[in-house]
């Protein structure tokens, strides 16, 4: 049913001691269970094991032969009352490629990983937090339903998100926990993103006898890449090349050169015309190398932009005041799945979980943080009735 009218927070609900401590000890166990992108499955299983011990069942869509993962998709489902609305909340299961083991260490109320690598916070954080408010509804039903999706890949340009059969939800709205940014941010706007990959094709040739038959696929992959603008292109818009990769040996002229970029913008046409210039100073680079170029332009994400008045964002708002934190609306310049789910037409707000450095070595969350968005989590479900 539409929520109308919009829904407010009318008291704060905060957890209790032991939940507050449950929800540390949850996430900390959830970050020692590796699950990069495509390697999900001990990770699903364990939510599947924390939703049946709660009470719940989860179901497992098909979804891993279209996003390469081990595991599908997970939907949990708290029937509300007759008549009631229905939230979504959505959470991610991956983490970006590790770089080491991850043990996680508290020091003055800080979880970090122990190792030089991420923590896993992104996501999850919103995990631990959203199997919490599962407990508690399963316990003391809720005034209205809940959908709790889980979903896989997302790391991987939302690639769960985006196979998941989004007509088998119910939801009025929806929520993901996915803003690593302080408690109290709000992204009500998040970029539309390309993603632009080039082969540049040379001619081999012996780099010390015979140089000049030769034609430099990384010399003109380098001149290319000389001819953008990368980094912050204006307020909404970046550029960034990421990965080359390219030649045989030091000494052979170089036949083929990879190379990898993106390009994203709040504003949809921005987003293109940045695309449509980096693809033409790629071909007029090779053109002037004397080489050719194969060039691949996908959009992974469309952007979405959320009006104050909107009901997800009202209630976010009004949530986050009930508990005396001041709302800071603004955009992102990341994707969440809240992309996937606008796009296809269900308000869906991205909220921050308190994480910060998020993909770096140093990444890392607060004890206070984890529990006070367990805090707005439950809020949120109480203030939608």
């Amino acid at each position: 049913m539409a929520l109308e009218p919009v829904p407010v927070a009318r008291a704060a609900v905060r957890a209790t001691p032991a939940e507050r401590a449950r929800v540390v000890e949850l996430f900390v166990r959830l970050c020692e269970i590796e699950s990069p992108s495509g390697d999900e499955r001990a990770a699903a299983d364990a939510v599947i094991a924390e939703l049946r011990d709660a009470g719940l069942d989860a179901e497992e869509d098909a979804s891993a032969s279209e996003t390469g993962s081990n595991a599908g998709n997970l939907l949990a489902r708290v029937p509300g009352p007759d008549g009631a609305p229905t939230l979504l909340l959505c959470a991610h299961l991956d983490t970006v490629p590790l770089a080491g083991p991850v043990e996680v260490t508290e020091e003055d109320g800080m979880l970090s990983n122990r190792h030089p690598a991420i923590l896993g916070a992104d996501n999850k954080a919103a995990l631990a937090v959203f199997l919490m408010v599962a407990r508690r509804a399963a316990s003391e039903p809720p005034a209205v339903g809940l959908e709790l999706l889980f979903t896989t890949a997302e790391e991987r340009a939302l690639a769960g998100a985006k196979a998941f059969d989004r007509s088998s939800l119910h939801a009025d709205l929806g929520f993901v926990f996915d803003h690593a940014e302080q408690v109290g941010g709000l992204a009500v706007a998040a970029p539309t993103y390309y993603r632009i990959e080039a082969t540049f094709l040379g001619q081999a040739a012996h780099a010390g006898i015979r140089p000049e038959t030769g034609r430099n696929a990384i010399a003109a992959t380098a001149l290319a890449i000389s001819r953008l603008r990368l980094g912050r292109l204006d307020e909404r818009t970046t550029a960034n090349v990421g990965r080359i990769e390219g030649g045989t040996a030091a000494n052979v002229v170089a036949e083929r050169c990879h190379v990898e970029l993106e390009a994203r913008s709040l504003d949809d046409g921005r987003a293109d015309e940045v695309v449509v210039g980096i693809v033409d100073a790629l071909t007029e680079a090779a053109s002037d190398a004397e080489c050719d170029v194969e060039t691949h332009v996908a959009l992974m994400f469309r952007g979405y932009r959320l009006a104050r008045s909107s009901p997800p964002v009202e209630l976010a708002r009004r949530a986050l005041e009930s508990l005396g934190i001041e709302p800071t609306l603004g955009p992102s310049g990341g994707g969440s799945d809240a992309n996937v789910f606008n796009a296809a037409g269900l308000p869906c707000l991205n909220v921050a979980n308190g994480t910060e450095r998020n993909h770096q070595p140093d990444e890392r969350v607060s004890r206070q943080a984890l529990e006070t968005m367990l805090d707005v989590a439950l809020t949120l479900v109480e203030g939608a009735a």
